[in-house]
């Protein structure tokens, strides 16, 4: 089902650029939009879908703006916000920031763009780096006429023909995020990995690649062992590129790759994570104005690896004074602007220990009672290299192509940490 127009609109809710796709709607919709909008926020229940006599709006607000679709018949909602999504990308890429003034300052080639990416209703192309090669602005034009890139009329949107590298590369980070919640007992309350397979490829021609892991679905449907860790993945979100129904078939990420850098995949798992980083704060008050912390760091990880960049964010009382510290690796440093003191370890091995010590004066009794339960987590920092917490491993990486060139694929191991928190005792 299509949508009938396309409306931006400031938050007051008049029309600065208007696409009528359709002849079924009227600039009236924007105002009942409007209202309609600020109903729902006086009563809290502010949702991106509205339907109301018949009409359905669907919506994004962006900085001072207001992106809206209106349709008439039973749209597909979730389709239609990513069109928006997507339409706020390629604006920001045109204009850099995207706002009523830079859409004001560009009207022309805003018109342009809205008649390309939607066309009847149905949204057609919306990769940025396809349409600016024939959409110029000011700053690009050209003396000839660019004739539309054959991507616009092939089926891989995403990629254009003709594409040249003298050294054919691809390279393939694995990152994953861990995030963990610790209470102050000790005792795991929240961990799971959130991991993401981002690539940049500089590949001459159209090549079709080939990634296979060491997925657990696939050697049980073989009825193989792994002869390592085999991971089972969960909420997995690939890039428009991957053939679905491939992967469906027969667990193989099969792919045309875009040109430069990308997320080929996205994944969760919600697996019980021993702390990489473990950090044990015990708080000794040696009168009633002062304090002191001593506090533990230990990796918990193998020898052979190295956490790098870590950071502790150690919660101080708002009315500490005259924090004085000793470390026994890195540095610490007072930051009263976030009310904590930040321990900085430049390289952590696995299976080490460090301390630190922190005394500081409080010149209250009252203050100090008030912060008594109220402190907040320690929060940590940090990037291990060649490391993955899930034990995903890339089992093969094969590029093929027509003119039958040698790719060289690099891949790149690292765990970093997402919202890393200690509580307190």
């Amino acid at each position: 089902m299509a949508a009938s127009a396309v409306f931006i609109l400031d938050l007051k809710g008049r029309p600065i650029l208007i696409r009528d796709y359709r002849g079924d709607v009227s600039t009236k919709y924007a105002e009942r939009f409007i209202s309609k909008v600020n109903e729902l926020e006086e009563t809290g229940k502010v949702s991106p879908i509205i339907y109301d006599e018949g009409v359905t709006y669907i919506y994004i607000q962006y900085s001072n703006l207001y992106l809206l679709t209106v349709a008439r018949n039973n749209i597909n909602a979730a389709a239609i916000l990513l069109f928006l999504h997507k339409l706020r990308e390629v604006f920001s890429h045109y204009f850099r920031e995207l706002e009523e003034e830079s859409l004001r300052d560009n009207f022309v080639i805003a018109y342009e763009l809205l008649d390309e990416v939607m066309d009847f209703g149905y949204p057609q192309f919306t990769e940025a780096k396809i349409l600016s090669e024939y959409i110029k602005t000011d700053a690009y034009k050209m003396e000839v006429q660019a004739r539309p890139p054959m991507a616009v009329t092939n089926a891989v949107s995403w990629r254009s023909e003709g594409i040249r590298y003298k050294k054919n590369e691809v390279f393939l980070d694995v990152v994953e995020s861990v995030n963990l919640l610790v209470n102050s007992n000790g005792t795991v309350v929240r961990s799971e990995v959130v991991g993401a397979l981002k690539m940049r490829t500089f590949l001459s021609g159209m090549p079709e690649c080939k990634l296979g892991l060491n997925d657990k679905v696939l050697f049980e449907a073989q009825g193989r062992s792994a002869k390592g860790k085999a991971v089972e993945l969960e909420d997995m979100k690939f890039h428009q590129c991957v053939r679905l129904a491939r992967f469906e078939n027969d667990r193989t990420i099969s792919f045309i790759p875009p040109d430069g850098a990308f997320d080929l995949m996205n994944y969760r798992l919600s697996q019980n994570v021993k702390p990489l980083i473990w950090v044990e704060c015990t708080v000794e008050k040696h009168s009633r104005s002062r304090t002191e912390y001593l506090v533990k760091a230990r990796s918990q990880f193998k020898e052979r690896s190295s956490a790098t960049n870590v950071e502790i964010l150690l919660p101080l009382p708002s009315d500490a004074i005259t924090p004085t510290v000793r470390c026994s690796q890195g540095s610490a440093v007072y930051a009263p602007e976030k009310e904590a003191l930040l321990w900085k370890i430049k390289n952590f091995p696995g299976g080490r220990e460090f301390m630190l010590r922190c005394k500081f004066g409080l010149p209250s009794v009252e203050a100090e009672e008030e912060t008594q339960g109220r402190m907040p987590p320690v929060r940590v920092a940090f990037e291990i290299p060649y490391f993955t917490v899930s034990g995903i491993q890339v089992r093969y990486l094969k590029v093929i192509e027509k003119s039958g060139y040698q790719a060289l694929p690099w891949v790149r191991y690292i765990s970093t940490a997402g919202e890393y928190e200690i509580r307190m005792a």
